[in-house]
C-alpha cells in the first residue's frame, strides 16, 4: 500500500512493511531512474529553504558514494545537468579526486546550490543507473530501486 504522509516539511512514502522513503529519496531516485525529469526535481529543489538545499546536497553526495560514482560519470552526466562547463560546480565534477571535488561543490556558496544540485544529481544518476544494471540486476530489494 503507497500512502504519503506529513511531517513537518519532510514527506514520506509507506511502501508497506516498516519502509519509508523521505521525499528527497524519491525524488532523487525517481531522477535516477528516469521517472522524474530533472526539471522537476529543480523545481522541488528550488522550493527549499537554503539550509535544506544545503542538506540535499549532501544527501546526493552521499547516495554518489554509495554508488561509486567516478569521474566518469560526471563526464557522462554534466551534459544532462544544463550546467555550463565553465561554471564552478561542472569544472569541479570532472576533476579527480571525485570525493574531494564533490565535497568542494557542495561547500559552495548558496547562489551556486542549484547548479551544483544539478551536476550533483546527474552525476548521480548516472552511476546509479550503472550500479542497477551491474549489482543490483534482478535480484534487487533496495526499496529506492523499486519505485516503478
Amino acid at each position: 500500500m503507497r500512502s504519503w504522509t506529513e511531517t513537518g516539511r519532510t514527506l514520506y512514502l509507506s511502501l508497506g512493511a516498516g519502509e519509508h522513503l523521505r521525499a528527497s529519496e524519491r525524488i532523487i531516485n525517481e531522477v535516477a531512474q528516469g521517472l522524474r525529469s530533472l526539471e522537476g526535481a529543480v523545481t522541488w529543489f528550488s522550493s527549499l529553504e537554503q539550509v535544506e538545499q544545503r542538506e540535499v546536497l549532501h544527501e546526493v553526495v552521499r547516495y554518489s558514494m554509495q554508488a561509486h560514482a567516478t569521474v566518469n560519470d560526471g563526464r557522462e552526466g554534466l551534459p544532462r545537468s544544463g550546467v555550463k562547463s565553465t561554471m564552478t560546480p561542472a569544472v569541479l565534477i570532472v576533476r579527480e579526486p571525485i570525493l574531494e571535488q564533490m565535497g568542494k561543490i557542495i561547500n559552495l556558496p548558496p547562489g551556486e546550490y542549484v547548479k551544483s544540485f544539478r551536476v550533483l544529481l546527474s552525476t548521480f544518476a548516472v552511476a546509479d543507473t550503472r550500479r542497477r544494471e551491474t549489482e543490483c540486476r534482478g535480484a534487487c530489494s533496495h526499496a529506492w530501486h523499486n519505485l516503478s
